[in-house]
């Protein structure tokens, strides 16, 4: 495991490589991240990952900077989370200068128009990849409850256009109502018979 200076180099890199190789919204850059961060470097559990995407998510903010902050102070705290939120911050910032002085050419340029469609169908693959990748680890569990929220969300905002806004917060409070009850039912049994006695 790497420790202070090396860690912090290491994150902050890790950021700005995944930034700067990032192409398609928030969403594109949670697989790769827990390539990194969980596959090749171990630094964070997978269960840790869906729940870091999924306060990331509910956020304000662009998801990618929020997730790589959650990672950073997840693994080195704020000193960690101001190193990954550089490193994902400074790509899109550079390039889009760039683009900016030349923004004209760019526009009209038939190459980048066929470059930006190309992405598209590269960028819909690594979604269904995150989605497949993280959905599994939910059925893998072969717990009910979360398999019928994945369900019912999906149904809530696809076909009844639900706001996200609110399914999110609904999802947090029955999280939080099972998080409560499987509390009460791990603790130990003599707290419980203390507890009947007062």
């Amino acid at each position: 495991m790497l420790r202070g200076k090396e860690k912090y180099k290491t994150l902050f890199w890790s950021a700005f490589q995944l930034s700067a190789c990032t192409f398609g919204g928030g969403y594109v850059i949670i697989p790769l991240m827990r390539k990194k961060f969980v596959q090749k470097l171990h630094w964070i559990g997978e269960e840790e990952m869906l729940d870091l995407t999924a306060i990331a998510q509910s956020s304000p903010g662009a998801i990618a900077v929020n997730a790589s902050i959650l990672v950073g102070y997840q693994v080195a705290g704020v000193i960690g989370a101001l190193m990954t939120m550089l490193g994902s911050v400074l790509p899109p910032l550079l390039i889009i200068s760039v683009i900016s002085l030349f923004y004209q050419a760019f526009r009209d340029n038939a190459v980048v128009s066929m470059v930006m469609l190309g992405m598209q169908a590269g960028v819909a693959a690594v979604i269904c990849d995150v989605v497949w990748s993280m959905g599994s680890e939910i059925f893998r569990r072969k717990q009910a409850l979360p398999i019928a929220v994945l369900f019912a969300v999906f149904a809530a905002v696809y076909f009844l256009d639900a706001n996200i806004i609110l399914v999110i917060l609904a999802c947090g409070m029955l999280g939080a109502a099972d998080a409560a009850v499987r509390g009460r039912k791990r603790r130990p049994i003599g707290e419980k018979k203390e507890e009947a006695r007062s």
